[in-house]
C-alpha cells in the first residue's frame, strides 16, 4: 500500500516571496527594486505619479550601482502609452527638481544615441530624508511596544 501525502499549509511568513504573491511565470520575467523611502516621501519630494513611474523605468535599468541607465525617450514613451515628448517632458522636471542629471551618450562614428540618467540626486535626497523617516518609525515602534506592555500582550 502506497503512502499517502498530506499537504502541510504554508504559514504566512512562508509566503512573504514575490513568487507566492505575484506567481512565478510573472516573477520569471524580473522585477524592479524601489525604496520604500521613495514611496513614503514621494509627496515630500514632490514627485507626481508620472515621474515616479518614469523614475521606475529608469531603475529598471540601474543594473550597477556605477552605470547610468539609459533607456530611450522611446522605450519609456512605448511602455506608459505617452508621446516621446511628453516623456521628455518629464524627464526635464526631474531633472530640474535636481533628482536626475541627463547625460549625453555618443556611439563611436554614429553620433549620440539615448542619454544616460544619473540618479545621484535622487539618492542624496532620500539619504537626506531617511534619519527623519527613521525617527519617525522607532518612535511608532515604541509606541507600540508601550502599548502591548500596558495590555499585557
Amino acid at each position: 500500500m502506497g503512502a499517502e501525502i498530506i499537504q502541510l499549509p504554508i504559514s504566512k511568513k512562508n509566503r512573504r516571496r514575490a513568487e507566492d504573491k505575484f506567481g512565478a511565470p510573472v516573477m520569471k520575467l524580473g522585477f524592479t527594486l524601489i525604496p520604500n523611502l521613495l514611496l513614503q516621501a514621494q509627496g515630500r519630494l514632490k514627485i507626481s505619479p508620472v515621474q515616479l513611474t518614469v523614475l521606475a523605468q529608469l531603475f529598471q535599468h540601474w543594473w550597477n550601482a556605477d552605470d547610468d541607465p539609459f533607456p530611450s525617450k522611446e522605450t519609456i514613451a512605448r511602455r506608459l502609452g505617452k508621446s516621446e515628448r511628453t516623456i521628455q517632458h518629464y524627464l526635464t522636471q526631474l531633472e530640474t527638481a535636481k533628482l536626475i542629471k541627463r547625460v549625453p551618450r555618443f556611439k563611436s562614428h554614429k553620433g549620440q544615441t539615448s542619454n544616460g540618467y544619473d540618479l545621484s540626486g535622487l539618492v542624496v535626497k532620500l539619504a537626506e530624508l531617511e534619519p527623519e523617516f527613521t525617527k519617525t518609525a522607532e518612535q511608532k515602534r515604541l509606541k507600540q511596544k508601550k502599548i502591548e506592555t500596558a495590555s499585557g500582550a
